[in-house]
């Protein structure tokens, strides 16, 4: 179901990663995705694969709820996996017309599929332990720099957050509406699957129609809440550096030299 979906919620908690600083989590998820791609080798890549479950295993969240995660990219991983196959080089274990699967096509396939698994359950680790006035002062501190260009950094990562809100509150509306469609008779399940797509048109028109509806109703909130930006704005809860961080940091550093170590120990081994 859609509402399986939990991709943008936040899950409070006292977890060690729900104490960690916003900014230290993004800037260590900025760090993870880096050297997950750096991995050559399956030596590697299983280091970053356990580095990636202590992880999961230390924000005391289910593990389910990052299996749902999955689930809105669950095609592309599938497409992108088997396009993988056909793209490889080495030994050739199987060949039919233009289709042929090598030994090199099946390690690639492999690590695209691991990839973007740990990648989108990684990314789910920052919007279920971050709070989402945690995450837009995060976002405009880091970006503060960019203020000597004139550029809008408040109101960039007040959009960016509101937007990553948006996508379980969209998937629940959603939800409901192909519920109403169905108890009025429409078939969204059976048939081929061009005739699927076409009975999802009537879900389009009232989901967007919504959209605009929350859309609408948020920024007359916040107009009514006399928001005008980050001009002279206080916050409430200050970020700030701790030991948490700096142990976290010093742990993700070391896993992240283990990684570029076997790289180079284990560059003649798959």
């Amino acid at each position: 179901m859609v509402r399986d979906m939990t991709l943008g919620q936040y899950l409070p908690g006292n977890s060690f990663v729900h104490r960690l600083d916003a900014r230290s989590k993004i800037l260590l998820l900025i760090a993870y995705i880096v050297f997950l791609f750096l991995c050559r080798n399956f030596v590697s890549l299983l280091i970053m694969t356990l580095f990636s479950f202590l992880i999961i295993f230390l924000t005391r969240i289910s593990f389910l709820k990052y299996l749902k995660s999955l689930r809105l990219v669950l095609v592309v991983i599938i497409i992108t996996g088997i396009m993988n196959i056909f793209y490889g080089s080495g030994e050739v274990l199987w060949q039919w017309w233009i289709f042929t699967v090598t030994k090199g096509g099946l390690i690639n396939a492999a690590f695209v599929v691991v990839r973007i698994s740990l990648l989108m359950m990684i990314s789910s680790v920052l919007t279920y332990t971050t709070s989402p006035t945690d995450l837009t002062d995060a976002l405009e501190c880091l970006m503060k720099p960019l203020t000597i260009f004139h550029i809008k950094v408040h109101e960039i990562a007040m959009m960016m957050t509101i937007a990553l809100r948006f996508i379980p509150v969209l998937l629940d509306e959603t939800d409901k509406i192909m519920n109403a469609q169905k108890s009025r008779g429409a078939d969204m399940e059976n048939g081929s699957p061009i005739r699927r797509v076409k009975a999802l048109i009537p879900v389009l028109i009232p989901l967007f129609v919504s959209a605009f509806r929350r859309a609408g109703d948020l920024a007359t909130a916040m107009e009514c809440r006399c928001y005008n930006g980050g001009k002279n704005r206080t916050r409430m809860k200050v970020l700030h550096f701790s030991l948490r961080d700096l142990a976290a940091s010093l742990s993700s550093l070391l896993i992240f030299s283990a990684i570029i170590i076997s790289n180079i120990m284990f560059s003649n081994v798959i």
